[in-house]
């Protein structure tokens, strides 16, 4: 008869922990949230909750580290290695440390042939990279492209208020070139092609 009754009190045991265990693992996401958001390192949900490149999903974030107090004009550059078209939409924007913002960039594969591709992005002055935040690029990924196939891709990125306040002006420079083919070093003022030209060195 012990038996039994000692695998009874197993079973019921068992069935405690697996209970337990259920509920702790339901109460993680609320606390996850609540964690995220008593701390302010909510990068994660807020990506889950907006869609990137969107206007609507911008003004919906509220940011209460935005620094209003000042302005950064960041440029935006292109550069060819290849024969193909590359440059953003815009040429520059001011932004705000701390606030989302976004640029489109433009790409078109005039060749005959498919191709793949990636880019590699640098930035002007070099200690603005550890503070330039970029949420949604199209630099994470490689792309294939049909023949004559365009592209538009954003680039949703965040400045950190803790720049150094002496930076007034970052430029974003991208240099794209064919998946397969030599990798080329981060693009300088020497070096490569600006959107404006369109033409490779």
């Amino acid at each position: 008869m012990a038996a039994p009754r000692h695998n009874l009190l197993m079973f019921k045991k068992l069935v405690v922990v697996a209970a337990g265990m259920f509920a702790f693992g339901y109460a993680l996401v609320p606390m996850y949230k609540a964690i995220c958001e008593f701390t302010g390192i909510n990068i994660l949900a807020l990506g889950e909750r907006e869609i990137p490149g969107s206007g609507n999903a911008r003004a919906k974030a509220k940011n209460t580290q935005v620094d209003a107090s000042r302005t950064i004009t960041v440029e935006f550059d292109a550069n060819a290695r290849g024969p193909w078209k590359f440059k953003p939409a815009q040429s520059s924007m001011q932004v705000h440390p701390g606030e989302m913002m976004t640029v489109m960039y433009e790409f078109e594969n005039v060749q005959d042939r498919v191709m793949s591709a990636q880019a590699i992005p640098s930035y002007a002055p070099r200690q603005a990279a550890a503070h330039f935040n970029k949420l949604e690029c199209f630099c994470f990924n490689q792309y294939t492209l049909a023949p004559g196939e365009k592209k538009q891709w954003p680039v949703v990125f965040v400045i950190d208020p803790k720049l150094a306040k002496d930076v007034t002006t970052i430029t974003l420079s991208y240099t794209f070139f064919e998946v397969g083919s030599k990798t080329p070093a981060a693009p300088t003022a020497a070096l490569g092609v600006s959107y404006k030209t369109g033409v490779g060195v």
